[in-house]
């Protein structure tokens, strides 16, 4: 495990200790750095698979490039169209005198949102997007606006009824997937609670009282009503609610019923003719091309879908090509930070530090299967940013070694879940966290650092660990 512990060491090294000459706090160089020490304490020297490792990288994650960039095009739009703005003015209106109910509400939305997407990217980009300038308004910092939406689409992501973790958990142990996520129900509102209340405790000084000012610096006063601003402006609304609809359908899609937008029209489209009845259709071709498969994934798609939509309204499209300009300006250093990222994530593939991981759980004493197990899950959901891969690689071993110990099989469902999601959103990699930084960051002009953000995470996380730890021991 030695050289799993040190890349990640340095990489926490180099970015707290900001006295480090030259290198101190710098985030690219950390996760290179990081990156290029797995693979030589893995035993990989050529040049060849350096690269290679980092190809891989880039199309494990290529899907949150393509959704930061057409994200914060798709963010412009919305700009543009005044969607911001309405929401933003409502929001205003109704909490302008009671910020920290302000961040309850946005709390609550996207944990709603998240319940019923089943998808803590998808919660964040449709929903979160909306809410980072009322919360900038507070005078919360970027990474804490950033923490905020991540923590919310995270929590919501887990609550049932749509809750990959939970459904994934249950199947890899066998237990009654209703008796199992039935659980979600009492344990994720309890951990939404706790974080909520973290949130206005710790992120919010004071009484502040949300403040507009116009170019002057002059006050700008509140004297309509939120529902006055949403039927004045309700047209900008538009392609939000197609988003939403868009999004919700294909997350609802099953055996009997399919709707999948663009995918469905991509594969419509014969892309390339091998003979007469044979042809590759341009959704297949996408999918199947490294790195730029991100395209075809079909969040990215419907992201794409609302944002030509959005260019369909004369406000937008009178500006779109300072639009696109702006939107691709904005994430252009996110962009290179998940660049990075993905070259480490490669690395820690090719070096073998997840192989090592899923080894060390293996291997474990049966006296210490429960925490040595519980750290493998969570170190792998570090290493690799997904709740799914700590699920599939270590707890289709690790569940079932548990329910052959005697746990009951529903209570042992429910623990992997809350591990695997806790291992998700702790640094270095929570993709998340990288798809949210980038869209803050380009509402607002500023540079964000989603590592600090993914610390102000830890205590959800926390959370989720100890929700776990007592269903394995209960």
């Amino acid at each position: 495990m030695i050289k799993v512990v040190i890349p990640i060491a340095v990489l926490l090294l180099i970015i707290l200790c900001k006295k480090l000459p030259k290198i101190g706090g710098n985030i690219y160089v950390g996760l290179i750095s990081a990156g290029v020490l797995s693979l030589l304490l893995g035993g990989v020297f050529a040049p060849s698979s350096w690269i290679g490792a980092w190809i891989d990288g880039l199309d494990r994650i290529s899907w949150v490039i393509c959704l930061s960039i057409f994200g914060s095009i798709y963010a412009e739009t919305q700009v543009r169209l005044g969607t911001m703005d309405t929401v933003m003015g409502a929001l205003k209106a109704k909490f302008y005198k009671s910020p920290r109910i302000l961040v309850v509400c946005v709390v609550l939305a996207l944990v709603l949102s998240g319940s019923l997407l089943g998808d803590a990217v998808a919660a964040s980009t449709v929903i979160g997007v909306l809410t980072i300038g009322v919360l900038s308004s507070v005078g919360l910092s970027a990474e804490q606006i950033c923490c905020i939406i991540v923590a919310g689409a995270s929590m919501g992501s887990i609550m049932p009824p749509i809750s990959q973790a939970f459904a994934l958990s249950s199947s890899l142990v066998g237990s009654d997937p209703d008796a199992t996520i039935r659980y979600g129900y009492v344990t994720v509102p309890l951990i939404v609670i706790a974080m909520t209340t973290y949130m206005i405790l710790f992120f919010i000084k004071g009484h502040p009282v949300i403040k507009e000012y116009d170019e002057n610096g002059n006050e700008i006063a509140i004297t309509e009503t939120a529902g006055q601003i949403l039927r004045k402006n309700w047209t900008s609304l538009i392609p939000l609610g197609l988003l939403i609809i868009v999004v919700i359908l294909r997350t609802i899609t099953n055996e009997k019923l399919h709707f999948d937008l663009m995918p469905d029209l991509l594969s419509q489209i014969n892309f390339i003719t091998i003979d007469e009845n044979t042809s590759i259709s341009l959704y297949d071709w996408l999918s199947n091309i490294s790195v730029l498969k991100g395209v075809s994934n079909g969040i990215v798609l419907s992201i794409i879908f609302v944002t030509m939509v959005s260019f369909c309204f004369k406000k937008v499209r009178a500006h779109a090509g300072e639009t696109l300009r702006s939107g691709l300006s904005k994430v252009k250093a996110t962009a290179m930070l998940q660049v990075c990222a993905a070259f480490m994530l490669g690395c820690f593939y090719a070096g073998g530090q997840v192989d090592a991981v899923q080894e060390f759980a293996m291997h474990l004493d049966a006296n210490v299967l429960k925490i040595g197990g519980a750290a493998a899950m969570m170190l792998m959901g570090m290493l690799t940013g997904s709740q799914s891969t700590a699920q599939n690689v270590v707890f289709t071993f690790f569940g079932p070694a548990l329910v052959a110990t005697g746990r009951d099989i529903t209570l042992t469902g429910v623990a992997g879940a809350h591990l695997a999601a806790a291992g998700m959103g702790l640094p270095p990699v929570d993709l998340t966290t990288f798809v949210v930084a980038g869209i803050v960051g380009g509402i607002l002009g500023k540079k964000v650092d989603p590592l600090k953000s993914m610390f102000y995470m830890v205590p959800m996380c926390i959370c989720m660990a100890a929700v776990g730890f007592v269903f394995m021991y209960i």
